[in-house]
Parts: C-alpha cells; structure tokens; sequence
C-alpha cells in the first residue's frame, strides 16, 4: 500500500484525542514494569545493574566447556553471566557479582589451578557504588539541559512540555524493555539512553517546529513532517537492525566474529526507543499538538 495514502488516512480518520490514547498506555504500562521491578529487586531498583555499576569478577579461561557445564561447576560462587569469547577460540567469559575475600581467594585459586593462562580481571564495589552515582547525574543533567533548551527554544507551554514528555516516554519504553528481555545498565546501554535523548528531541523539534513556525493547513503541515520525520527514523532503525545482526550473531555464520557486546546492547536499546519514538512522535506529539493549534484556531 501507497505510503503517502496511509500517512493520509492517518491524519484524516484519526482525531487528536485518539491519538494520544495508545502512547499514554504504553507509557503507563512500562512505568509499571519499571515500578514492579523496583518493587521484587533485593536492591529496589528499576534496572537491574551490570557489573560497572554493582562491582565484581570477570575472568577469561581457555576451556572445552560449554556455558552451562561452567554454569553448573562455578555454581557455590554468585556467578552471573557466561559467554564464549569467539575471536580467542575456545575462551571462555565468567562474570560474577561481588563476594567476600574468603569467597574470592577461593575462586582464584580454582581458577589458577585449572584454566592456564587465566586472566582474572576485578571491579571494586566502591568504585561501582560511585559510578551508579555519577551515572544518575549525567542522565538527570542532560534530560535537564534538554528541558531548559526546549523552553527557550519555544517559548510556549503546551509544545515543550509535548516535546519533553515524548522524550521522557521514549526513555521509560526502552528502559522498560531493557526489564523485560533481562539487560542490565551497563555502559552500553547508559549510552545508547543518552543518544536516545538527543534523537528523540530531533523527530519532536522537527515536528513542533514545522507546525508552529511555517505557514499553510495544519494537516499538509502535519503530513510533510511525517514524511521526512519517518524517512529518518525508519532509515535509522534498518541501520541498526543490521548493527545488532552483525554484533550479536554474525559469528554463527562467520566463525571469525566475535560477539561485540557494547554494540549489542546500544543497537538493542537504540531499537526499543526509536519504536517508541514513532508512537510518541506521530501519535501522542502530534496529538497534543493539533488539539492545541486547533484551539488557537489554527485552520485544519
């Protein structure tokens, strides 16, 4: 089907007030996969941590084993993750959450005793606890930042606080999804939710400005936004698919390739969001939007 004609149909069967109605919904419903994790998390958190953030062990082995014989042999000790290393072979990654010292030195040396050249790398809890702190600030400042340029940028209530709270709704989506497919924040993904800031600014400042700063019907206004807004985000959104394909499972078909974690986790993050941006963009966005121009008297 012709997209220009969807794009129409859209614009023209779908009043303001439907359109809010789906994003406001899923906003609330990833909140409360948020709350609900916060609520049965020993740490009372929404996300569960990675290791930068928690503190701990990851140790790197040359061994036959697969992930779930380590699983099983490492089980006395809080072992978290394993995973194979493909661009040494057969090397192994054993991660585990923070232990004390009795616990620890037991664990070094099973390791040096078994695995030969065994690198065992460690992450003080201190330094974890710190940087959950600076991570909380960073993300807080620069949602800040981006409220305050809205603002200036508009000058008007109702469009920045439309513009911040797809923002802010696109964030909660893809932090909920990091919950429900089991990620942990790691710096990967603290990343990939500060890009998702930026870009979700972009499709809502394109947007905004489209509709209160040029001249002509609301609706074409509202079309000719979407068609390149969605250009932008789609094109996006193939680019990091294959991004993900490519960082995550490439090397089943290319026994060379490595898994690339950091790519993995910020292409998965970066999909989440830019779905969510195209519900809080053209539909609760755009929603506020033309309720509020139409108010204004803004012709339709």
């Amino acid at each position: 089907m012709d997209a220009d004609k969807l794009i129409n149909d859209y614009i023209d069967r779908t009043s303001p007030k439907m359109m809010v109605i789906l994003p406001l919904i899923v906003l609330l419903f990833s909140l409360g996969i948020l709350a609900f994790h916060a609520y049965t998390s020993p740490e009372n958190l929404p996300l569960k941590l990675g290791m930068e953030f928690t503190g701990g062990t990851v140790v790197t082995i040359n061994t036959d084993e697969t992930p779930q014989q380590l699983l099983n042999e490492f089980s006395d000790f809080p072992i978290v993750n394993v995973r194979e290393a493909q661009e040494y072979g057969n090397r192994k990654l054993l991660q585990f959450s923070t232990m004390d010292d009795a616990r620890q030195k037991r664990l070094n040396q099973i390791i040096d005793q078994k695995y030969s050249g065994a690198d065992i790398k460690h992450v003080g809890e201190i330094f974890g606890r710190a940087l959950q702190q600076e991570t909380v600030r960073l993300v807080l400042l620069s949602f800040l930042l981006m409220a305050i340029i809205v603002f200036v940028f508009f000058r008007t209530f109702v469009p920045s606080t439309a513009v911040i709270l797809s923002a802010f709704s696109d964030i909660v989506f893809a932090a909920a999804m990091m919950d429900v497919v089991g990620m942990r924040l790691s710096m990967g993904t603290v990343a990939a939710l500060l890009m998702l800031i930026g870009y979700s600014v972009d499709t809502d400042m394109l947007l905004t400005t489209r509709l209160l700063k040029r001249t002509g019907e609301l609706k074409m206004k509202i079309r000719e936004a979407m068609k390149t807004g969605l250009t932008m985000t789609l094109t996006t959104l193939a680019a990091l698919v294959v991004m993900f394909a490519v960082s995550t499972g490439a090397y089943i078909i290319v026994p060379s390739f490595s898994r690339i974690d950091i790519v993995s986790d910020i292409s998965t993050v970066l999909i989440f969001g830019l779905i969510a941006d195209i519900l809080n963009t053209w539909m609760l966005n755009t929603g506020i939007l033309r309720l509020y121009l139409e108010r204004r008297g803004e012709k339709v």
